[in-house]
Formats: C-alpha cells, structure tokens, sequence
C-alpha cells in the first residue's frame, strides 16, 4: 500500500528536478547576483546592495530602452492580438470556404522560420542600396520615400517590430482559431435563427466565450514584448546610438561584453519582475486560474 501511495510522487519526481534546475533555483540565483558586483573571470563577489539598481535605473540609455519595449508591446497587441483575432474570425467563417486549412498554413508559417533567419532576410530588406522594400518604391515612382531604415535613428526600432509582427501575427491567429472552434455550434445557430449577423455573432457570442484564450495570448505578447532579444541583435544590435536599444539586449551585452554580471543580473530581475506581474494581472482581470 505504501509503494502505491507514493508512486505518483516519483513519477512527477524528475520532472519536478528539472523545474526546479532550470527555473525557480537560477530565478532565484540571479535575484542574489544583482545585489553583487562580480566577474566571469574572478571568483570574488562584492556586495553593494541597490547600487546596481540604482545604476540601472539613472543610465541614459534605460528610458530607451523601457520606450522601446513599450512600444514593442503596444504594436504588437493591437496587430498580433487585435489583427491577428480578426484573421481567427475570418478564417472561422463561411468567407473561406474549402481553402480554411491552406489559409492557416500560410498565417503560420512565418512563425516556424528562425528568428535569425529572419532578421537576416529583413536586413537585405531594408537595405538602403539594394533591398527590397527600397527597389520596390523607386520602380513605383516613389522614391522619396526611401530611407536607410535600419541606420535611421527614428525608424529602426518600428521596422524591427513590423518585422516581428509579419512573424507572429499567425501564431497568435492560430491560438484564437482554436478558441473559436471550441464555442458551441448551438450558440451560433440560435443566433443566426434571431437574427443576428456575423459581426453581431462575433461581439456577443464568439469573443466573450474565447476571453480565457484572448488574455492567454495577450499575456504571451507582453511577455515577448520585454523578453526581446533576437529580432534587435540579429538587425541592429542596438543601433544607431542606442536609439533600437531593449532590455534583452542591454542584459546581453553587460554579461558577455563588458564583464558586468552584476548589472546584467539585475536587468534580468527588472525583466521577470515585469513579466510576473504581467501574468498576475492576466489572471486577476480573467478571474480564473486556468491559461
């Protein structure tokens, strides 16, 4: 009887090992480095408190950076979650017929491609002699549009999130097509016997039944939002003059370019405190424990 009581227990026993490996022990790790200023290439550690903090917080480039994760995170909600349910919709109705599943792949896609890969192909976009987007306006007679878009100051960090938007406004258009699939066909059907339309349908029955699914994807957006890395290093690496500069990459650069584990730790605390209370208020607005 006793090997049966706990045989579950050690059945979840490996996996709990890896969680707590991989997550909680470095989460909580990394919170005590960033009261510390410490080296990768010494073993000593000096404690100075809220110093990196407080340095984190007064350098001249973390309004940048925090403007360019708001951004980020603004854009992304209003087209990947706000353009990408509209796509769910469509896809879910009578409008696309037979060729629904071929649709979705193509929304897909672009989400399995690597983001490197992506932001290679972005900077042969805009490049400012032989890209794409630039060729492309000249031969439409508009080229005083053109710009050096990833060298201009102003510009950069919007076309690394329109870049970021083209990739992943179909992942989140899958997760709602899911959602979407999951409301009761009999909802649907006595709506339209009262008369009501497909927009009619989509505001009253459809989205309010998917909430749970919506915050889940909003949620994820934010999340991504200040987790960005890739897409800013694999384009700009932070340029011109700090101006596309994010948290991410801020973290990256102090601990394997300038030696500052201290400060990249902190930045990393900064980061989860973030993306935690993100999650809180996702799941206090959704009233629900369930994502």
């Amino acid at each position: 009887m006793k090997k049966k009581k706990f045989a579950p227990y050690l059945y979840l026993l490996p996996g709990l090992i890896m969680v707590l490996g991989f997550v909680y022990i470095p989460i909580i790790v990394n919170c005590i480095y960033s009261f510390f200023r410490l080296s990768s290439y010494s073993s000593g550690m000096k404690f100075v408190g809220l110093d990196n903090f407080r340095r984190l917080f007064t350098n001249e480039v973390f309004p940048v950076m925090m403007r360019n994760n708001v951004y980020y995170c603004v854009i992304s909600l209003v087209v990947q979650v706000g353009f990408g349910t509209v796509l769910a919709l469509l896809l879910e109705s009578k409008l696309t017929g037979k060729a629904r599943g071929f649709y979705r792949n193509v929304y897909f896609i672009p989400s399995l491609i690597s983001l490197t890969a992506v932001g290679l192909m972005f900077n042969f976009i805009y490049s400012p002699q032989v890209g794409l987007l630039n060729t492309f306006l000249k031969n439409a007679g508009l080229s005083g549009l053109q710009q050096t878009w990833l060298g201009d100051k102003r510009l950069a960090i919007f076309c690394i999130i329109a870049m970021s938007q083209w990739q992943f406004t179909g992942y989140i258009t899958l997760l709602m097509v899911v959602a979407f699939q999951n409301v009761p066909v009999d909802y649907l059907e006595a709506a339209v016997i009262d008369g009501a339309g497909p927009l009619k349908r989509a505001l009253s029955i459809s989205l309010p039944l998917a909430k749970e699914q919506l915050l889940v994807c909003s949620i994820i957006t934010i999340i991504g939002a200040f987790k960005l890395f890739t897409e800013v290093y694999s384009t700009t690496s932070g340029g011109p003059g700090n101006n596309s500069q994010v948290l991410g990459l801020f973290l990256y650069q102090n601990a394997f370019l300038h030696d500052d584990m201290g400060m990249a730790a902190t930045t990393g605390v900064l980061i989860f405190a973030i993306t935690v209370t993100a999650s809180i208020i996702q799941l206090k607005v959704s009233r629900s424990g369930e994502v």
